[in-house]
């Protein structure tokens, strides 16, 4: 296969050495690009961009987008930026309800900033912002489209610090691309799984397969009929490059994932019946898995009629292929072991 053309652009990516971020900077690469990282591993894993570590056009640094300077430089240097770094997780969302706050606003305020600041110079940079369906908090509709109210819960509830803060996160895109005419879009994702991705945060699918394979019990929270979508990565990236590079995409927010709604007790069967039939089913209280104050969101399900209206996207990969290639990834590590 020959080596793609080098486009000379250069894609920042934070958190790219993360699940999704990992998966964008492999496809960037392949399609030419430089692509320059930055991560600080604290939920991102150095192995997840292993592969394309020594590719000629990959820089990867690791630091913090919390550092004013490093933010300065990186941004300066970006042809388009993808701001995927983030706090991740329910579990650590719910156990480090601070650094949520922390790691999800100020970097994010700090990258505008800097692409302002090339904007009032005349250098419009395109931005991808990561947002979240947690952003759409308690809202009771049956299908969520981008227009529709945020409903949150109470301040003494520590999960929806993490909706909050990414809604925080979207007010200062939309700002900045009403007063500067910054070219910035915000994708809110809904339920992304695939190879690579861990279950020590919480995620539900690969804390599934990981159980399955090893003959241990899935843990299912509650009564197991929570409602949710799941999108494979690579469908996902496709999305989120596809609305970026969409001149007609920019200041707006976009729903990006399945609407194919399943619940998690039917989740958890279909790993065992694709996995291991042996597998059993265990049920666990939140107050168990969490604490006493933990509230959960019934059902999240994307209304997609914008972004296929924008771009045609529509999710090539069914919860079968999807279960499947999350399996293949998580047996083939285990023969490395």
């Amino acid at each position: 296969m020959n080596e793609p053309r080098p486009t000379g652009k250069t894609q920042l990516i934070t958190g790219g050495a993360g699940f999704i971020g990992s998966h964008l900077a492999a496809r960037l690469l392949d399609r030419g690009d430089n692509v320059l990282i930055v991560d600080d591993l604290s939920t991102g894993n150095q192995a997840n961009i292993q592969p394309i570590l020594d590719h000629p056009r990959l820089e990867f640094i690791q630091g913090g987008v919390e550092d004013d300077r490093l933010v300065a430089e990186v941004v300066g240097r970006a042809d388009c930026v993808y701001h995927l770094a983030a706090a991740v997780g329910v579990a650590l969302i719910a156990k480090q309800p601070i650094q949520t706050i922390e790691r999800n606003v100020y970097p994010t305020q700090l990258i505008l900033d800097r692409l302002g600041e090339r904007a009032r110079r005349g250098n419009l940079v395109p931005c991808f912002i990561a947002s979240t369906s947690e952003v759409y908090g308690k809202n009771p509709k049956e299908t969520w489209c981008e227009e529709d109210d945020l409903v949150f819960g109470a301040t003494t509830k520590p999960r929806w610090s993490y909706g909050v803060s990414k809604a925080i996160d979207e007010f200062l895109a939309l700002a900045f691309h009403k007063e500067q005419q910054l070219p910035v879009v915000v994708g809110r994702f809904f339920n992304v799984v695939g190879p690579r991705q861990t279950g020590a945060y919480g995620m539900v699918l690969p804390r599934f397969v990981a159980a399955a394979l090893r003959g241990e019990k899935l843990i299912v929270h509650d009564d197991g009929k929570q409602i949710r979508c799941f999108a494979h990565v690579e469908d996902v990236i496709g999305a989120v490059v596809g609305l970026v590079e969409q001149p007609s995409a920019h200041g707006r927010v976009y729903n990006i994932g399945s609407d194919t709604p399943v619940s998690i007790l039917e989740l958890a069967k279909r790993v065992i019946e694709r996995v291991n039939p042996e597998a059993k089913i265990e049920y666990q209280s939140y107050s168990d898995a969490y604490d006493e104050s933990f509230e959960d969101i019934r059902r999240r399900v994307p209304d997609l009629t914008r972004i296929r209206e924008t771009i045609g996207f529509a999710p090539s990969k069914d919860l079968n292929a999807i279960i499947d290639s999350v399996a293949d990834q998580m047996r083939r590590d285990l023969q490395t072991l």
